[in-house]
């Protein structure tokens, strides 16, 4: 592979092979652009995130095999009166008109108009200035399609009522959530390309040195896009989050590895007169650690294909090829570009042939030698640090109602808010639950089998929805007293499941229990979740210290590699939310965080540790260990904390998404890359370094 490798990068730094690259890399973008679908085309809000063999999915199933035709998408419609008691004769007008109307994909509506009053009471508030108005959309309808009838059917109600309208559930949350993506990409990408230009310029105050990588980086972004939509045209769900953390990723390594190649670049520069000879010597030390730190997040990537979670596998596909065409522009792309304006790229402060390569004042010279003369003090001060940061880690409260991580304004979470305030808080998301038996249910039955539900703890009501036409099934709503997706529901639930043969048993009846909707989807949904932490980071952790024995061509370092870059995690999961708690008031954490978060600090924080620990490595073969550190550290803690800056600065642009698992997240990976650049590569590994390898005799 390394052979392989050289032979590239070899060619690449040669005259033609820097235009022969450069023109390959122009035709292969072109080509897609014209023939390939857009990614655009292929997003959707979200993915199925439950396995086919989550309990929930499965009691939906036995639901929809029991009750024909009963899969739908639900939605809610909120009205709320803009003074006084709502008019039930226009309501229901209103209404009758929407049945009338023959929207597309519309699939039920209560018939509001032919129901008794006792019924129609049951929609209403208690002030009777708010109803809610359940409905349901054939679940196979496409979002803009849905987007469309949702209009129709809140323009007709608006046209008949004097009512502010919305809509909520399911239905209107999709909706919303592809408008609320779409617009924010737009802004993310505009903001990520905005500050990558500002803080480039600012820290290495040369234009083209601030160009050319968002140059590649624009190649390299319309390359992956196309290459999805490809995807997408072959079936992939496109997910809206995943594809907007794709940007991130996508400028944070193009660039990222930029640095590395250009500030090796300059240092040849000065050794070598020809511009193709001072590439070609820094690819030679640089192509293998830049590709081979690619390697490392790209195999981080594909592991998540062994999640059961549909939302870490969607981000399997999307981020490998993503990361597959990074670590190719790596060593052919970006080195073609650098080469193509050579000294300029360093404009005005251009590297002459000959100069010294180090200066002895630079902070990170004088960082690398205080770390040499006292690795002890060092090491432990840092790790008092980041142990401290990752205790806080024990004072997690995890958040499962997604909608509240939404805007305040997005219609959907103030529909579903009107909802909470003014209707009983378990009346959200009630739970179904389905009794199957192999005898005819009767009254009796079904009687003692509500009765012994309704004992359960948490539950306000349960009420009979309705047997299946072979008398074998039976449908009940319950309702809890808490909010469905509160942490307490949740418990009572679970252990409702787990109980679930003891509530046959003392209802005297023979059969089986089945729970589905919301809560119980959260109950799967935390226990798979959990599960998928485990794996994923055992998993992660084996594949990435088994690629770096290759690397280092030894077992001990590795071990203290792998040892600080999981410190640095938990650190920054613990110190990112006490900050959030701190300075934002955010005090819960969504259950994704922890493993997007594990995922992306691991995968990128170790790319910093190979470029260290290669330089490291290429200096011990002329010096000893002391030596080779102090020059490994002076060598690259310029390019790593600059690098470090621009990563932890584009991912902090997440904090502009009005999505709280987004602003979380980027604010937990950001911070994670900061303890990362300063304190694990400047300092902790370095150290580590002095203190346990040892000279050769």
């Amino acid at each position: 592979m390394k052979n392989v490798l050289r032979h590239v990068t070899d060619f690449v730094s040669t005259k033609k092979g820097m235009w022969i690259t450069l023109g390959v890399w122009l035709v292969i973008t072109l080509l897609l652009a014209l023939f390939a679908p857009n990614a655009s085309e292929y997003k959707v809000s979200g993915v199925a995130s439950l396995p086919e063999k989550a309990k929930s999915v499965i009691a939906e199933e036995n639901i929809d095999e029991h009750f024909k035709d009963a899969e739908s998408l639900p939605g809610i419609l909120v009205l709320q009166s803009k003074k006084g008691d709502i008019n039930t004769d226009l309501l229901g007008e209103a209404l009758d008109e929407v049945s009338a109307a023959n929207i597309h994909g519309l699939k039920e509506l209560i018939p509001f108009s032919s129901l008794p009053p006792q019924a129609v009471a049951g929609f209403f508030s208690e002030d009777k200035g708010t109803v809610v108005i359940p409905l349901s959309f054939n679940p196979s309808i496409d979002t803009k399609d849905l987007e469309v009838s949702l209009e129709n059917v809140k323009s007709i109600v608006s046209d008949h009522t004097d009512m502010t309208v919305y809509m909520t559930g399911p239905a209107g949350i999709a909706v919303d959530t592809i408008n609320l993506f779409s617009r924010a990409d737009i802004v993310l990408l505009l903001s990520t390309v905005g500050l990558i230009l500002v803080l480039l310029i600012v820290i290495y105050r040369s234009p083209l040195l601030a160009l050319i990588p968002l140059v590649a980086a624009a190649f390299v972004y319309e390359v992956v896009n196309q290459l999805l939509g490809l995807l997408g045209k072959g079936g992939l769900e496109l997910a809206s989050q995943s594809t907007s953390i794709m940007s991130i990723l996508l400028f944070a390594a193009t660039i990222d590895y930029s640095l590395f190649v250009f500030s090796r670049y300059r240092e040849e520069l000065k050794n070598h007169e020809s511009k193709f000879d001072a590439m070609k010597w820094a690819m030679r030390e640089t192509g293998i650690p830049v590709f081979f730190a690619g390697g490392t997040v790209l195999a981080a990537m594909l592991v998540l294909f062994f999640a059961n979670f549909g939302d870490y596998r969607n981000f399997a596909p999307i981020f490998g090829t993503t990361m597959l065409v990074i670590m190719f522009a790596s060593v052919t792309l970006i080195p073609a570009l650098f080469t193509l304006f050579g000294r300029k790229s360093f404009w005005p402060k251009i590297p002459k042939f000959g100069e010294t390569e180090v200066k002895t004042n630079t902070i990170w010279n004088k960082i690398g030698s205080f770390v040499v003369k006292k690795p002890i003090i060092s090491a432990l001060s840092i790790l008092l640090i980041l142990v401290i940061s990752a205790l806080n880690m024990f004072n997690l409260k995890y958040e499962f109602d997604t909608i509240k991580s939404f805007p305040d304004d997005m219609p959907s979470r103030e529909g579903y808010e009107i909802i909470e305030q003014k209707f009983e808080k378990g009346d959200l998301a009630p739970t179904t639950v389905l009794f199957e038996t192999k005898i005819q249910i009767t009254p009796e039955v079904q009687k003692s089998l509500m009765d012994q539900l309704s004992k359960q703890d948490l539950v306000s009501s349960v009420r009979p929805v309705g047997i299946s036409e072979d008398g074998l099934a039976m449908q009940y709503q319950l309702t809890f007293e808490e909010s469905p997706y509160s942490i307490e529901s949740m418990d009572a639930l679970e252990k409702m499941i787990e109980n679930s043969k003891s509530i046959v048993k003392d209802s005297e009846v023979e059969g089986s229990l089945y729970f589905a909707g919301e809560t119980a989807n959260k109950v799967d949904d935390r226990t798979i979740n959990n599960r998928d932490l485990l794996i994923i980071v055992i998993l992660e952790t084996i594949l990435i210290f088994v690629m770096l024995i290759f690397l280092t061509k030894s077992v001990k370092m590795p071990i203290y590699m792998m040892g600080t870059i999981l410190l640095s995690f938990l650190a920054a999961v613990g110190l990112g939310m006490f900050l959030c708690s701190f300075f934002f008031d955010i005090d819960t954490i969504s259950n994704r965080v922890p493993l997007y978060s594990f995922v992306f600090l691991v995968a990128l924080g170790i790319d910093y540790n190979i470029i260290l620990i290669s330089r490291f490595l290429e200096e011990r073969k002329k010096h000893t260990v002391k030596e080779a550190v102090q020059i490994a550290v002076a060598n690259t803690g310029g390019v790593i904390s600059s690098a470090g800056i621009l990563l932890a600065a584009t991912f902090a642009v997440l904090m502009t998404q009005p999505i709280q698992i987004l602003f979380v997240f980027g604010f937990i990976v950001a911070v994670g890359i900061i303890l990362d650049t300063f304190l694990i590569r400047g300092v902790l590994l370095p150290a580590l370094i002095v203190l346990l390898e040892k000279d050769n005799k």
